[in-house]
């Protein structure tokens, strides 16, 4: 025990001249000092006694966050330049530097390190903290998310977050959800890039001016521009080549190519199984602003024509394609709803039995969000759409116990005993197990 005590003296010493300088400064008075030292060496005696536990760390941490911020608060308020050479950022770090090298198992300080960091943007230290806690837990797919997530969206650079995914793939390759995971953040990025072309007049819609005709009534003015106004404002920014846009306008970073090879790459790895192929299209539908979608779209069905014509996932995949960006209150849903209910009901007879409950389901999971929007519908779509719900619901019923829908379920088992629900019930039991989750 003597030897815990004189760690823990030995640390509290270090916070001496923190403390001097908050008093001479009248950050703090002289009886919140004492608190806070006295609150600083019962941490520190539990730290390092026998028995601490990864929660002592975190509570530590926890202290000298909320005690930074109050300092923070208190210079701003004062008028007080904060004390030179001491950083409660320091002190945090330090803390769960120590918590983590005594618990490197327990993910919950590595968490806790790991958002600490990106709250106060603390790049290379985060970069390190990512690399230790990756060593340790190579096979955790969530970590190597996260750390992509960061890289691509915190600090844009595409080239570290592909990294990292690629090497989670090297440890993770048996985890769907982290090549679907690597296949949406080069989606976003695709959206970006699509996105940022617009904003800078790059696509089609910059051609419009220079296709409008003058005649010989019109006075030809002169065209003016921002540089006009500012002529300073286009410093920085590189001029535009049109030979080089036109061909980044075919380079694979553009046309989607990166997405294909990760879905062809996972397609091998799980051998060609339709529901990661099917996910990894639900996926894609999300993305209907992107000019590469409808090319990644029929890339996965093609590959489903070849190794799973018989499936259910190709079934629903086709029939959403109908969907793409139609929303529920358009004039044109109701002429797309009835072509893919059309597609679904006569692809079903053509399905083996035991496809043909998956298929149910599967169309009671697409139809259910259309129904967010009942309010707004058309009465006659409204009564079509709660009719094939109710339809689908009764033939998901005969594959009861391998459904893997809990919504579906819910359904089945309500629908069962009323016979019939109407759109207000089965939006009630969607929200309701929606929100139980």
């Amino acid at each position: 025990m003597a030897g815990a005590s004189d760690k823990a003296r030995f640390y509290l010493e270090q916070y001496v001249p923190e403390l001097q300088e908050y008093e001479r400064k009248q950050i703090f008075t002289r009886e919140e000092i004492s608190a806070i030292a006295s609150k600083r060496s019962d941490f520190e005696h539990i730290l390092n006694a026998r028995g601490s536990k990864p929660a002592d760390y975190a509570r530590y941490a926890t202290y000298e966050i909320n005690l930074d911020s109050l300092r923070k608060k208190r210079c701003k308020r004062l008028g007080i330049k904060g004390a030179k050479g001491y950083s409660g950022q320091r002190t945090v770090f330090f803390i769960l530097d120590r918590g983590t090298k005594k618990f490197p198992g327990d993910m919950g300080l590595w968490m806790q390190y790991i958002q600490f960091c990106q709250k106060e943007k603390a790049n290379k230290k985060l970069a390190k903290v990512l690399t230790s806690v990756l060593r340790l837990k190579p096979r955790d797919w969530g970590l190597w998310v996260l750390a992509a997530k960061w890289y691509a969206e915190q600090q844009g650079d595409m080239t570290t977050a592909r990294s990292y995914m690629q090497r989670g793939l090297r440890f993770c390759k048996d985890k769907k959800e982290l090549w679907l995971e690597y296949c949406k953040l080069e989606m976003v990025y695709l959206a970006k890039l699509a996105a940022r072309r617009k904003i800078l007049g790059l696509d089609e819609e910059r051609k419009e001016q220079e296709e409008i005709q003058e005649d010989d009534n019109m006075i030809s003015l002169p065209a003016v521009t921002a540089a006009d106004f500012e002529p300073d404002a286009s410093k920085g920014v590189e001029e535009v080549n049109e030979g080089a846009l036109k061909r980044l306008e075919n380079a694979p970073a553009l046309t989607g190519a990166i997405p294909l090879a990760i879905f062809d790459a996972s397609m091998n790895e799980f051998k060609n199984n339709p529901d990661i192929a099917e996910a990894f299209f639900d996926l894609a539908l999300t993305f209907d602003s992107v000019p590469s979608t409808s090319r990644v779209l029929q890339h996965i069905l093609t590959r489903l024509r070849e190794t799973a014509s018989d499936s259910a996932a190709l079934v629903i995949c086709e029939a959403r394609l109908h969907l793409l960006g139609v929303d529920a209150t358009s004039p044109s849903f109701p002429a797309a709803l009835g072509k893919t209910l059309g597609a679904i009901k006569t692809a079903q007879a053509s399905l083996p039995e035991k496809s043909r409950s998956a298929l149910a389901e599967k169309t009671v999971t697409m139809l259910l969000p259309y129904l967010e929007k009942q309010d707004e519908m058309d009465e006659d779509v409204k009564t079509v759409l709660v009719a094939s719900i109710n339809r689908y619901v009764r033939g998901a019923a005969a594959a009861h116990l391998r459904l893997k829908s809990k919504t579906v379920k819910a359904l089945v088992e309500a629908i069962s005993a009323q016979g019939k629900l109407s759109g207000d019930e089965i939006s009630q039991i969607d929200h309701d197990i929606r929100a139980a989750k």
